[in-house]
């Protein structure tokens, strides 16, 4: 894998860190999803007339794609209104990449080298791990709704799986990986906001009048995210990406202790290590 596919996923992994903290940090962590959700798809309606239109072959994953994705922002919400981001975060993205690398070998028949299969698992390994210390704080107990939070978490770990194998596929029969990214988001986008106003359209508008800046920064970060993340599945093996995309945890920590002030122990720097050691080994493969 180039330097260069390896140090766009690393930013695109700072970009996702980042607009999660948004959506956990919301007061409504179900309209802040949509805010930003909404917000890609407008900048991406207004930056596709400028682009190539995705080719047709590529359009049935484009559908599937979006379907998969109202599953995971919905998820996604419910995870982080039952638990903490320190608990759900690591799950979903630590368990994701390890399903798609067991099954990318059947599915589209892409092979990892046993280099970066030991990648896989560092940084998979190092991703548990936190996720483990998330369960285990100064006093013994798990985060409140912790039960919850970590089936909400599996349940997404899935579904982030599935779109990300459909995605892998999608992009390269697209011929355009930036058109093919925004039409996810505007279908996503349209989805998510026709239920939401369905069912909390009250609640939506007055949200969106003092939360609206969440649209913007958080629509941007998710969007140039996994727009970036397709590019580079175009250049490196689905699983491969999948997995140092999830080095996301690093920066996620980072947020944490410089912004929240969070304090990290012992055992999430050991984590911490892993997760580093998977990222070499995912370069020199």
């Amino acid at each position: 894998m180039s330097g260069l596919v390896v140090a766009v996923v690393l930013f695109a992994a700072l970009l996702h860190a980042s607009w999660n903290a948004i959506v956990k940090s919301g007061k409504d962590t179900f309209l802040t999803t949509v805010l930003v959700s909404v917000g890609a798809a407008l900048i991406s309606l207004a930056v596709l007339p400028f682009v190539d239109a995705p080719a047709a072959a590529s359009w049935p994953y484009l559908a599937a794609s979006a379907v998969a994705q109202l599953a995971y922002y919905s998820l996604l919400a419910a995870a982080y209104r039952a638990g903490d981001m320190s608990h759900a975060y690591p799950l979903m993205r630590g368990s994701a990449p390890l399903i798609v690398a067991l099954a990318s070998w059947p599915l589209i028949g892409e092979r990892l080298s046993l280099m970066q299969m030991g990648a896989v698992g560092c940084i998979c390994a190092g991703i548990l791990a936190l996720y483990v210390s998330a369960r285990q704080p100064a006093m013994g107990a798990a985060p409140t709704g912790a039960g919850r939070a970590t089936a909400f978490a599996l349940g997404n770990a899935c579904v982030i799986a599935s779109y990300t194998l459909i995605d892998g596929l999608g992009v390269r029969l697209s011929g355009a990986p930036a058109a093919y990214t925004m039409w996810i988001f505007v279908l996503n986008g349209a989805g998510l906001l026709l239920w939401t106003v369905l069912r909390r359209r009250a609640g939506l508008l007055a949200y969106a009048r003092t939360q609206w800046h969440l649209a913007a920064f958080g629509g941007f970060g998710t969007l140039a995210s996994y727009g970036l993340a397709l590019w580079a599945m175009t250049q490196a093996p689905v699983a491969a990406i999948a997995a140092l995309r999830e080095t996301s945890i690093l920066f996620a920590i980072a947020i944490a202790a410089l912004f929240l002030r969070e304090k990290i122990s012992p055992r999430r720097y050991l984590a911490i290590g892993l997760i580093a050691a998977g990222a070499i080994l995912m370069r020199m493969g």
